[in-house]
């Protein structure tokens, strides 16, 4: 019998899979599939020469004599910065297993300095304890765009199935590329995806990506403001404020918050505000204005400690249950 390629990723000291992992919604989209029974996930990938399946793991580290760490008792489970374990479902070569390698580190953001997390914890240290630090996101900002045109506007079960029939239509199981998507009738979208007024946008969305048009470097590198991303995004076919300020966390530039109706409802029960749906939005916004360049982590983890408050830990989360009822108004 033929296995696959096994790979060894390594982990800032920080970096717990269970909780980092299912630290963001995008964790229950397809291809990705989390299993709450190992505490790992699966996701299909797409290389030059065709898509591999990989699953990963976080290994028990090792201590001093050589014996494993300790389970943690409490919290989510395993050990902080045990290295990853990615086993694929085919033989890779060495562009290949790079290439997989990268992707998962952008997914992971296991390049995000750990200084910066601390960095985090000294401006709201009520997620130190916890670890909390790192989002999940996609592995490549195309793939965050499009989820994040597919959350717009709609409930989250309606999120979760468009992404499932664009991987399965477009993407033959994994999530479609730019090329794809391009060649795809806005037809197609709307009648076997559900994509619905979506439909046109995600295709020049994605002929822009694959033209070339869209400047990544430009946009993660620190010379760029935060102001000239968030203007560039602003342009972007189907991209509004909501929209653009959340792929400028998933950029990595976490000073924006994308505020809607949720942010409005986390205000009110959470948070005590009163008055109208924009009063709220607003004093919501000046709220996290404090934190600074991570006004964002503060604002999200505070959102998800409420979820797990009412549905238990994310990573507990069964994608064919919660993660695909999961609304605000089952909350």
């Amino acid at each position: 019998m033929t296995t696959g390629s096994s790979l060894r990723l390594a982990c800032p000291a920080d970096y717990l899979l269970s909780r980092d992992f299912c630290s963001y919604g995008y964790f229950l989209l397809a291809p990705n599939r989390w299993d709450t029974e190992s505490q790992r996930f699966s996701t299909v990938l797409t290389l030059p020469d065709g898509v591999v399946t990989v699953t990963v793991s976080q290994g028990a580290s090792r201590v001093a004599g050589g014996r494993s760490a300790p389970r943690r008792r409490s919290g989510p489970p395993g050990v902080p910065g045990a290295p990853l374990r990615v086993v694929c479902d085919r033989t890779l070569d060495r562009a290949e297993q790079a290439a997989v390698k990268a992707q998962l580190v952008r997914m992971l953001r296991l390049d995000e300095d750990a200084k910066t997390v601390r960095g985090f914890h000294k401006v709201d240290p009520r997620w130190k304890k916890f670890g909390r630090g790192r989002l999940m996101r996609s592995t490549s900002l195309f793939q965050d765009v499009v989820r994040t045109v597919t959350s717009c506007n709609v409930t989250w079960p309606s999120t979760v199935h468009m992404n499932e029939r664009l991987c399965a239509v477009v993407g033959g199981g994994a999530f479609p590329t730019a090329k794809k998507l391009k060649r795809t009738r806005a037809s197609t979208l709307r009648a076997r995806c559900r994509v619905g007024y979506r439909d046109k946008r995600l295709v020049q969305l994605a002929d822009l990506f694959a033209s070339g048009a869209i400047d990544e470097d430009r946009w993660t590198s620190p010379e760029t403001s935060d102001d000239e991303v968030f203007k560039a995004l602003v342009e972007l076919p189907g991209i509004g404020p909501y929209a653009a300020a959340n792929i400028m966390q998933l950029l990595g530039r976490y000073g924006h918050l994308p505020l809607d109706t949720e942010s409005v409802r986390h205000g009110r029960v959470v948070l005590g505000m009163e008055g109208t749906h924009a009063e709220v939005m607003r004093r919501v916004g000046e709220h996290f204005a404090p934190f600074g360049e991570h006004a964002f982590r503060s604002y999200w983890f505070e959102l998800w400690d409420f979820y797990e408050s009412r549905r238990g830990p994310s990573w507990l989360w069964d994608p064919e249950t919660t993660g695909k009822s999961f609304t605000a108004n089952q909350l």
